[in-house]
């Protein structure tokens, strides 16, 4: 019989096969999801909110204890610098402790004021069951944090099914949570087909799926969740507007820009990709911001595969060919793509409506706060934005008439663990982090009582 690896770790900076692992059995799916739901129907009956929390401070004091060597499996896999690995595992140990440390209240019975009649009436909230997280590869931990920290908290046990490029760092989460005492079962590892996957969609003990990824394969896994009528939270692309309508400090929105743009080498769903600046601002902050980006081409890291980085070169040709100019100091080189920036790109034009997914920025010049925004709304997506102005009831109003999940005013890299993210339009829907991520897969269920 033929080998099936699938799952395989390539570093991107050689291009070199660091190790293959073969994808699961369908017995092996099988025991993943029985052991899923045995552990809802023990742990998750038989523990209190408690008891749950104190389990994420150990998850996330591991965490902080093995930072160094889960930011190397990161770095190899898929390219992310130590830095950015070390801070994305910091950050994913802030989430788990958030969670901890504030189960308790947001699971707290919520009691109602009754409007008539004898008793008494609350919401208390409760785990649903068994759930499906499908991760992808630029965030490895913080992509599971985001899912998993909350949902445990709150009872429900997960399988999950990371990204194809990394079974490493996935492998190594499953000791981190095996040895910081959560039961078997409570959270499943497994290198699973697209196939298989499906059928897991399917399966009567999962209640519900949560996806992170394209917007293609967010609409597959939709369709056979609604099919079998399960809840989904979908957190797909996104090409976030970065506004720049006034200033009393260019040099220091530059920095932001360049800092949203390119972190992760470009491969962050919410970041600044569309920068769109008022006329009076444009030559000033283009020359500024083209100068630090070209800065940054012997210090950027690869992007995750040499696919990766051919597709945005792809991209730029198209944009280039349907009238754009761009700026960038190299050429490709395997994985590595040279940070660029787009200009002249018709905001009617068929790449201007794709997502970039690498480092390459594209800059519009506007007359006024009407055309920013209407521009910022062109694209099909809406995960994020950025608004710069020194105008607070300006900052406020576009705010308002932006068509995002999350508008961030006047800098860059405010995200928490409380701040709750998500998107519309084909950036998805549902929410995560925060006290909304608890409530997306819980049982709100009512208790109404007709004498005390």
């Amino acid at each position: 019989m033929a080998k099936r690896h699938v799952y395989a770790v390539v570093d991107p900076a050689t291009g070199k096969l660091v190790k293959e692992y073969p994808t699961a059995t369908d017995e092996v799916v099988d025991a993943a999801l029985d052991a899923a739901a045995d552990a809802y129907a023990g742990w998750s009956r038989q523990t209190s909110v408690a008891e749950r929390a104190r389990l994420l401070h150990a998850v996330a004091a591991l965490h902080d204890e093995r930072g160094a060597h889960l930011a190397e499996i990161i770095h190899r896999e898929m390219g992310k610098t130590l830095e950015e690995a070390v801070g994305e595992v910091e950050f994913s140990a802030s989430i788990y402790r958030y969670y901890a440390e504030n189960a308790e209240k947001f699971l707290a019975d919520e009691p109602i004021e009754l409007l008539e009649g004898e008793g008494t009436a609350f919401v208390r909230r409760g785990p649903v069951g068994v759930l499906l997280g499908i991760m992808p590869w630029n965030y490895p931990y913080y992509q599971v944090a985001r899912f998993a920290a909350p949902n445990l908290a709150l009872g429900n046990t997960i399988v999950l099914k990371h990204a194809s490029q990394c079974p490493e760092s996935s492998a190594a989460l499953q000791q981190l949570f095996t040895d910081a005492g959560l039961p078997r079962g409570c959270y499943v590892n497994v290198h699973a087909t697209g196939e298989q996957i499906g059928r897991v969609i399917a399966d009567p003990r999962v209640r519900g799926v949560s996806f992170t990824g394209s917007e293609r394969a967010g609409a597959e896994v939709a369709e056979k969740a609604g099919r079998s009528l399960k809840k989904v939270v979908l957190e797909l692309g996104g090409s976030d507007p970065f506004i720049v309508l006034s200033t009393d400090d260019l040099d220091a929105t530059v920095r932001a820009a360049v800092e949203t743009r390119f972190e992760n080498a470009g491969q962050a769903c919410n970041a600044g990709k569309r920068f769109i600046v008022a006329e009076d601002l444009y030559d000033a902050f283009l020359g500024k911001f083209t100068e630090q980006v070209l800065a940054l081409t012997d210090g950027l890291a690869p992007l995750s595969s040499v696919a990766a980085a051919e597709y945005v070169e792809e991209q730029v040709g198209r944009a280039v060919g349907e009238g754009a100019t761009f700026v960038s100091a190299r050429q490709r080189e395997g994985a590595y793509f040279p940070p660029g920036v787009l200009t002249g790109l018709s905001p009617a034009s068929p790449t201007a409506a794709e997502e970039l997914f690498g480092p390459v920025a594209t800059v519009y010049r506007v007359g006024s706060e009407d055309e920013a925004v209407e521009l910022a709304n062109s694209t099909p997506y809406g995960l994020g934005s950025y608004v710069f102005t020194t105008d607070p009831e300006q900052a406020l109003r576009v705010a308002d008439r932006i068509d995002a999940g999350m508008v961030f005013v006047n800098g860059v890299g405010l995200e928490g663990a409380e701040l709750p993210f998500g998107g519309v339009k084909l950036s998805g829907f549902g929410r995560e982090l925060g006290r909304a991520g608890i409530d997306e897969f819980a049982n709100r269920k009512l208790i109404r009582t007709a004498r005390t």
